[in-house]
């Protein structure tokens, strides 16, 4: 069913029978492309003047809770670019949900085994990042298990 806004102004919602592991890819993409930008923009990120272009030295936060650095920021971008050219069929969509989310796990399970006061926090991962690396990870895999309809492959 169309959109009443959409067909009022006489164009077709994009997303209209776009497969729901497409949109979610495509969804996932944009969000981090979006927190991959918003990292370089000081007042977005707290203590902009102590962005590293990586490790634990960096002082840097997005949204003054989350550590981040220029390597930090450049993974969000690549995951947004990745997120958004896999958005093209379903299973390379389910392919960035699943894979990614099990990326976005092993980084968790990482954040939480190293010392994050040595340089093995190269990234660098604080407390938060690594329960959003957590929820990130389980939410994307749900998300290309749980997308995918049956029969529809395109």
């Amino acid at each position: 069913m169309t959109n009443a806004m959409a067909h009022s102004r006489g164009r077709r919602n994009p997303a209209e029978g776009r497969a729901p592991a497409r949109q979610a890819s495509a969804t996932v993409g944009v969000a981090f492309l979006l927190v991959g930008v918003l990292g370089f923009i000081p007042g977005i990120t707290s203590n902009f003047h102590e962005l590293y272009w990586a490790g634990h030295g960096s002082g840097a936060e997005l949204f003054g809770v989350f550590q981040v650095s220029v390597l930090h920021n450049f993974v969000h971008l690549f995951f947004g670019v990745a997120g958004l050219a896999m958005s093209r069929t379903v299973s390379s969509a389910r392919t960035f949900l699943v894979g990614g989310g099990a990326i976005y796990v092993v980084l968790w399970l990482y954040g939480l085994v190293i010392n994050r006061g040595t340089d093995a926090n190269f990234i660098p991962v604080n407390l938060a990042d690594n329960w959003l690396h957590f929820g990130l990870g389980i939410g994307m895999i749900a998300l290309g298990l749980f997308t995918v309809r049956n029969g529809n492959r395109r």
